[in-house]
């Protein structure tokens, strides 16, 4: 896959292989020091991430609208 414009990485599983030992939380909220690498981690989508969203304000306001973007333009590219 010579030409991976955005590599998702969902859930701590993920995120443990490629970016190490974290706390899942805070890699996520993160997401703009991955995104230099082409990476964007995201929290795991389970029943559980309905509460844990409700916690956590900021991605819906502030990593969906990047994750939107970036999608977009890989797709477009």
């Amino acid at each position: 896959m010579p030409d991976v414009r955005l590599t998702l990485l969902v859930g701590s599983y993920a995120q443990g292989r490629v970016l190490g030992k974290g706390a899942m939380t805070e890699r996520v909220r993160a997401f703009r020091e991955h995104l230099l690498a082409g990476r964007l981690p995201l929290s795991h989508p389970s029943w559980r991430t309905g509460s844990w969203e409700k916690r956590n304000l900021w991605f819906t306001d502030e990593l969906l609208p990047v994750l939107r973007a970036r999608v977009t333009a890989a797709l477009t590219a």
